[in-house]
C-alpha cells in the first residue's frame, strides 16, 4: 500500500521573503554606495553614528534625508525644516494614492506599507508581479523592510568609516540623481510602452522651465497625473453594444 506524501508547503511570509529578495537586490546595490555617502556626510558633520543610525530608522526618506544634514547644521528653524520636508517628500503623496488598492486588506502590514514608502520600493512593487502562490501583501512588505534594512546598514557602515577616512564630501549627495537615472534607464529596457516615461520627462522639463529647480517637483507631479487622466479618457474606446 502505497502513502502518497504531501509536500510541505512554506509559510506565506516565508514564500514572500524569498520573492522579495531577488527583487531588492539592484536596491541592495545601490544603496551601499548612498548609504555610506549618507554615513560619511553625518560623520563629516560631526554627528556620531548613533545619530546616523537612528535618522535613517526614523527618518527613511532617502533625498530628505541629505537635506536633514544641512538643516541639522545650520540655525534652528522647525518652520523650515518641516516646510522643506513637505516639499521635497510631496511626491510621496501621488506614490500612495496610486497604491490605494494594493494596499487593500493587507490587515496592520498597512501602517508599515505607508511608513516604508520609499521611491525604490514603490518602484519594485509596482512593478514586480509575485508568484501566483505568494501573498501580494507579505510581499510588499518585504520588499519594504529588507530596502529599509539595506539603508540603515549603509547609513551606520558609511558613518563609522567617516571616522577612519577624512575627505572632502562636496557633491557626494549627487549619488541619489545617479539612483534615479539608473532606475529610469533599467525601466526604460524592460518596457516596451515609452510613453509615461516620455510624458513624465516632458511635463518635468516643462514645470523646471517655468518654476526652476528648486519648486519644481509638486507642479510636475500635479502635471503628469492631469496628462495621463486624460490621456486614459481619450484613448477609451466606445463600447459596442452587444448584438
Amino acid at each position: 500500500m502505497e502513502v502518497e506524501v504531501k509536500p510541505i508547503k512554506q509559510p506565506h511570509h516565508t514564500a514572500a521573503l524569498r520573492a522579495a529578495f531577488p527583487a531588492t537586490i539592484p536596491v541592495l546595490t545601490g544603496y551601499l554606495c548612498i548609504g555610506m555617502a549618507y554615513g560619511l556626510l553625518m560623520a563629516n558633520a560631526g554627528y556620531g553614528v548613533f545619530w546616523a543610525l537612528l535618522l535613517s530608522l526614523l527618518c527613511y526618506a532617502g533625498s530628505m534625508e541629505f537635506v536633514a544634514v544641512s538643516l541639522l547644521t545650520a540655525g534652528f528653524d522647525p518652520v523650515q525644516a518641516l516646510l522643506m520636508a513637505l516639499m521635497i517628500n510631496a511626491r510621496h503623496a501621488f506614490y500612495g494614492l496610486s497604491m490605494l488598492d494594493k494596499y487593500k486588506n493587507t490587515g496592520w502590514k498597512k501602517f508599515y506599507l505607508i511608513f516604508g514608502m520609499c521611491d525604490e520600493s514603490f518602484t519594485v512593487n509596482c512593478t514586480v508581479t509575485p508568484p501566483d502562490d505568494v501573498d501580494r501583501g507579505w510581499f510588499m512588505f518585504f520588499v519594504n523592510l529588507l530596502n529599509q534594512i539595506y539603508w540603515v546598514f549603509a547609513a551606520t557602515a558609511g558613518a563609522l568609516l567617516g571616522y577612519v577616512i577624512h575627505f572632502d564630501t562636496t557633491g557626494i549627495e549627487f549619488v541619489m540623481t545617479e539612483l534615479f537615472v539608473v532606475m529610469f534607464l533599467n525601466q526604460w529596457e524592460e518596457s516596451k510602452d515609452h510613453l509615461p516615461a516620455l510624458v513624465g520627462l516632458i511635463c518635468s522639463a516643462i514645470c523646471l522651465l517655468i518654476f526652476g529647480s528648486s519648486n519644481f517637483i509638486v507642479p510636475s507631479m500635479i502635471f503628469i497625473i492631469v496628462a495621463f487622466t486624460a490621456e486614459r479618457r481619450f484613448s477609451k474606446k466606445p463600447e459596442v453594444a452587444a448584438k
